[in-house]
């Protein structure tokens, strides 16, 4: 294809470019929680993007959760429209990245570049795909400039603590709605010739076990909360996760222990609240009356929502029968659906044909463990034709020493320009 050859040339160009635009981006510490520089980081996006003829937009997501003047939930949309009618791809990215964490050789903020690599958090999750989207439409207007239909590029804040005050909300403001957008590619990094059709369903929940006060030298005249949840715990670990183990899907989700049903205990505590790291005095001895358990249930397509939260109530239920005493409140915290683009739809297909132009091997479709913006995308906005394509490794993200490949990014955006030739009737 001449295109592609003219096109590797061009990204070969802008290998520097797409090295610095990296660095630059994870220079920007954005860190979720509590939701730090994203005005920042739009603003850097803001310059970039309309400097490529992009007409961009800075939305504040008031009132959204996790919005606050302290740390507003800004995101930006940047538009640029073709030089005749067509579809529109969206490409978008999440700004935020994870707590830094211990563990680094490197400066997690420095995006230091070594060995064709560029380490630091967000590198890999996913600062590199946001940079190999932004480098990819850049060559592909380069190349193509009488190209049909729009192209956007949209970086949003909040993907790791949920999305309400990112995809969500535009979402629900009509942003990806199938009027305005008809393709969505969200770089996320699930290796470079692999596209992510969706991922697995999740229900979080708080148990709270309840107890009575008392000296902690009489214990016999309290009730201690944090036993009653030893017996949630031991009833969960003899019933609950063995049950979980024999649910298997059909979905392709990656890795191979994500096929199954998964439950993780993400938080336990009871007691006394901790002190400050200055307070120098002992504990209370006092009986605790109250523990809390936050609970992360990963559920597979094939299961439906009511019954995996029966599973968590008839574990409470059955300790409550074998357990004098024993009383608890269960408050949801979360709830995401399993979703999943089908294989026929049209930007799985102009994907797909792209990695295997580029690697010489077809694609493999996989589903992600966890969730992404693709939920919010498909429920709230109502558009089906969606997936996660992007460079980096899955298993670096949140880890210490997070790094995107050099190389991976380039052939990255070498796929998506080439999906934009396909869809945007390039000529």
């Amino acid at each position: 294809m001449r295109f592609h050859g003219r096109l590797k040339g061009e990204l070969a160009a802008r290998e520097s470019d797409l090295i610095a635009l990296t660095q630059d981006l994870i220079r920007i510490p954005t860190r979720n929680p509590p939701g730090e520089n994203y005005r920042e980081i739009c603003e850097f996006l803001d310059r970039r993007l309309s400097g490529a003829g992009f007409k961009t937009e800075m939305i504040r997501a008031e009132g959204a959760l996790g919005d606050s003047d302290k740390h507003p939930r800004w995101n930006i949309v940047a538009r640029r429209e073709g030089d005749r009618a067509g579809q529109c791809v969206h490409f978008n990215s999440h700004i935020d990245v994870v707590e830094v964490g211990h563990g680094w050789t490197t400066d997690p903020f420095g995006g230091e570049l070594r060995d064709g690599r560029i380490y630091g958090r967000g590198a890999c999750d996913m600062k590199g795909g946001l940079a190999a989207s932004i480098v990819a439409v850049e060559a592909f207007l380069t190349l193509c400039p009488d190209f049909a239909g729009a192209i956007e590029i949209s970086g949003t804040a909040d993907e790791e603590s949920g999305g309400f005050g990112g995809v969500a909300y535009l979402a629900e403001k009509g942003y990806f709605s199938p009027e305005r957008v008809q393709h969505v590619i969200i770089p996320e990094p699930l290796n470079k010739d692999r596209i992510c059709l969706g991922h697995r369903g999740v229900w979080w929940a708080e148990i709270e076990t309840k107890g009575e006060i008392a000296h902690g030298s009489m214990p016999f005249l309290g009730d201690c909360a944090v036993r009653h949840m030893g017996a949630v715990m031991a009833e969960m670990e003899t019933s609950l996760f063995p049950s979980l183990a024999e649910k298997r899907t059909e979905m392709p989700v990656v890795p191979e222990g994500a096929r199954q049903s998964t439950l993780n205990i993400n938080s336990i505590h009871g007691g006394e609240p901790e002190q400050a790291a200055d307070y120098t005095g002992l504990p209370s001895p006092c009986v605790p009356d109250r523990c809390r358990m936050v609970i992360d249930r990963r559920f597979l397509i094939e299961e439906d929502i009511a019954d995996v939260e029966a599973e968590i109530r008839e574990v409470l239920e059955t300790v409550r029968r074998g357990r004098p005493g024993f009383d608890f409140e269960i408050r949801e915290l979360h709830r995401v659906l399993p979703t999943m683009t089908e294989q026929d739809a049209p930007v799985v297909g102009a994907v797909s044909r792209a990695v295997e132009t580029v690697f010489a091997r077809p694609a493999d479709y996989v589903v992600s463990p966890g969730t992404y913006d693709q939920k919010h995308i498909d429920r709230i906005g109502r558009l089906k034709n969606c997936i996660a394509y992007g460079p980096g490794i899955l298993d670096l993200a949140h880890k210490p020493d997070e790094y995107v490949g050099v190389e991976d990014m380039r052939q990255s955006a070498e796929v998506m320009a080439l999906a934009l030739y396909e869809l945007l009737g390039g000529t």
